[in-house]
């Protein structure tokens, strides 16, 4: 047939992995793209033995019966990463060949489950203070109406837990829009030297009341970025808070600032700033996933100390849109290590 020898030409002309099988469920034809997803011997093979996912099988069984187009999702993985492919079954008129096309739909999948799980984790972590202030409400309305003593320490609660869940919704507003403004670079002048300083007379109060002391190592030249200023004291506040929250009384916070004329992650001039603490530790295991939105060491100790969980990820957008970089060392029973790498404005 004319159109046997025509398809390989036709296939080539499409972007997307495309192949064809016959009524014998043979593949007859297929572009580079295809070859390179499901392999050069798969030609002339029976495509259950190529493709071998139930779903696919059985879009293409029912469309060479009733000849109406099907949709099924492929799975690939080339041993490090997961792919999946939408794919788009359609019957040639007037012959028997089918012909499957396979568009990535990997990030859209991706996209569709983080958005599940962002609205999955947000429910819960405001479910369980709006629980709580449900129960203490009904408590004070019945049995506890004229009890002065239990009202004063369910009321000290309740303020707890509001302001719990102000601080999420507050953080929750600076995560979108740290977000929009991700791809925007910044180009206001700013000495870090400056925004340190500042945030570290925020912070004192705090320090003290944790008994904790900052030794900041900033050193007297200038430290000159382009920058958002208000950002870069929020990601230097949620790290040298986060120091001082789990870094234990009676302990130090080192702040180190240090220049480098090439960085290899920035390849270029960039700034080192290092906050250093001595509490516990964080398990090595933890580390790759911290700045994960509401991604928790530990669950509890992180709820009791005010966390959210959404501090780190806000600091990886902002530094994202800086062009910057944080780099976490730990060890158990010794301290932690948050570098922060910020592209140095050199003359």
């Amino acid at each position: 047939m004319v159109i046997r020898t025509l398809l390989p030409d036709l296939l080539a002309a499409l972007p997307l992995p495309t192949l064809a099988v016959d009524r014998a469920e043979r593949i007859v034809a297929m572009n580079a793209a295809a070859s390179s997803l499901v392999g050069d011997a798969a030609l002339d093979r029976h495509f259950i033995n190529v493709l071998r996912q139930p779903t696919i099988v059985d879009a293409v069984e029912q469309c060479q019966r009733d000849d109406k187009p099907r949709e099924a999702h492929y799975l690939s993985s080339d041993g490090i990463n997961d792919t999946t492919f939408q794919v788009h079954v359609r019957k040639v008129p007037g012959t028997d060949y089918v012909v499957l096309s396979f568009q990535d739909i990997t990030q859209v999948t991706k996209a569709s489950k983080m958005r599940r799980d962002f609205v999955a984790n947000v429910s819960h972590e405001l479910r369980t203070p709006l629980t709580s202030l449900m129960g203490f409400i009904e408590t004070l309305r019945g049995p506890a109406r004229d009890d002065a003593a239990t009202r004063d320490r369910f009321l000290g609660i309740m303020t707890g837990e509001a302001e719990r869940m102000n601080r999420l919704v507050g953080d929750l507003l600076s995560l979108s829009r740290v977000e929009a403004e991700e791809r925007v670079r910044p180009t206001e002048r700013v000495d870090l030297r400056n925004v340190l300083q500042s945030t570290l007379r925020n912070l004192t109060p705090l320090a003290v009341e944790a008994d904790v002391k900052l030794v900041p190592r900033l050193g007297t030249a200038p430290l000159p970025i382009n920058g958002d200023a208000d950002q870069l004291m929020q990601v230097f506040t949620n790290l040298i808070e986060n120091a001082i929250k789990y870094g234990g009384s009676a302990k130090s916070v080192e702040i180190d600032v240090e220049t480098t004329l090439r960085d290899p992650s920035l390849r270029g001039a960039a700034l080192h700033v290092t906050i250093t603490d001595h509490g516990a530790g964080i398990d090595p295991l933890h580390i790759p996933r911290l700045t994960e939105r509401f991604y928790r060491a530990d669950n509890h100790r992180s709820r009791a100390l005010g966390g959210t969980g959404l501090g780190l990820a806000i600091v990886k957008h902002i530094l994202n849109r800086h062009r910057g970089r944080m780099k976490i060392t730990s060890t158990l029973g010794q301290g932690s290590q948050f570098t922060v790498v910020l592209p140095l404005e050199t003359a």
